[in-house]
């Protein structure tokens, strides 16, 4: 079994985009040391804005515009309290069942639920989603376009033939076609400005030895929407290019670097290359030609020039975003399943309040 422990840190959609989402996730975990058995997270438009577990047993918000939002209603904010130790119980016999249908006994396991709703403000278009992971893995899912649950896992097709039987899909519908939405649109109209601010990076140029590649570093963007990529001569580069993920900073700002791999490049040719930095919503985009200065930790630029920050070390900008993200991690972190999902990774079950969840929306037992 293999378990990512992952964060979820304030990445937003720009003015320009026009996908909205608000999603949850529920994470219960079986002897998983130093960590709550229950914890939930939630997030709009991928920014974490709440956070439970069963330590504290209070959902507390984590940013300052959703902490207007609660004093503003801080009876809906005590309901989805008592809603959420509902669903930590709910959630503790759950792991419980489906270990049992795995004839897993003892040992780390972890069963999630991830839902929530996307929303195109030009289209009108809704997209709801609820899916449910055991041990890094689908265990059951909703797809709301044939209303019918998918159950990958042969142990999980007693649940999908349980919910269909109480109609479980069409509470669901409901939720993702009235009530998230309705949450969605409190929150971002509470956030609006944090959400949709444009922050363009300083871009550089990084090499740790002469025959190392060439890194494409830029740190300072928000949102986290943005591309980056080697040209040459105008044409963008394919081959000897690798392109590395966007990360949060500490300041929740993102950073993202492309290598290019100079090898078969001779110097005079260098200057044929340049990294282009392209921010969604933003018309003009950041050009950094291979020809400047580079940092690098000898000193010298890749050509033997004199070079910009001698003992530059691109490893120290990697190792700083590590310890960023361990810390992170101990105090926001959650177990997501390993799988690599296309687009959004999914979210948790229905809410009728504006901002949580309400158990009696959900027949959450497995």
């Amino acid at each position: 079994m293999k378990i990512l422990v992952v964060l979820v840190l304030l990445g937003l959609h720009s003015a320009a985009a026009v996908i909205h989402s608000l999603k949850y996730i529920y994470t219960a975990s079986s002897q998983v040391p130093n960590f709550p058995e229950f914890v939930t997270v939630g997030m709009v438009d991928d920014v974490q804005t709440d956070h439970y577990d069963s330590n504290t047993r209070r959902v507390e918000p984590t940013l300052n515009w959703v902490k207007r939002f609660k004093e503003d209603d801080p009876q809906l904010w005590e309901r989805d309290t008592e809603n959420l130790r509902g669903h930590q119980q709910v959630f503790k016999a759950n792991i419980e069942t489906v270990k049992h249908r795995f004839n897993h006994t003892g040992g780390v396991h972890v069963y999630q639920l991830m839902y929530g709703c996307e929303w195109d403000n030009e289209t009108g278009d809704v997209n709801g989603f609820a899916q449910y992971g055991y041990d890094g893995e689908d265990f059951i899912s909703f797809d709301l376009k044939t209303m019918t649950w998918i159950a990958p896992k042969q142990q999980a097709v007693i649940t999908k033939q349980k919910w269909e039987r109480v109609g479980e899909g069409e509470r669901w519908k409901n939720y993702f076609n009235k009530r998230c939405l309705d949450g969605l649109e409190k929150n971002l109209n509470y956030g609006r400005s944090s959400l949709m601010r444009t922050e363009l990076p300083s871009v550089s140029l990084l090499q740790k030895t002469p025959s190392s590649p060439v890194s494409c570093f830029a740190t300072g963007f928000y949102p986290d929407r943005a591309m980056m990529f080697w040209r040459k001569d105008g044409e963008e580069l394919h081959e000897n290019v690798e392109l590395g993920e966007i990360l949060p900073n500490h300041d929740g700002s993102f950073q993202r670097s492309v290598d290019l791999n100079l090898s078969s490049v001779t110097p005079e040719d260098w200057r044929r290359y340049e990294c282009v930095f392209h921010l969604s919503g933003v018309k003009d985009d950041i050009i950094t030609k291979l020809d400047k200065t580079i940092q690098t930790n000898w000193g010298k630029t890749g050509d033997g020039r004199d070079g910009g920050s001698p003992g530059f070390p691109l490893g120290a900008v990697i190792g700083v975003v590590v310890v960023l993200l361990l810390v992170v991690v101990g105090i926001t972190g959650y177990f997501i399943w390993k799988k690599n999902k296309k687009g959004k990774d999914g979210f948790k079950p229905a809410s009728t309040s504006d901002s949580g969840s309400d158990n009696s929306q959900q027949n959450l037992k497995a």
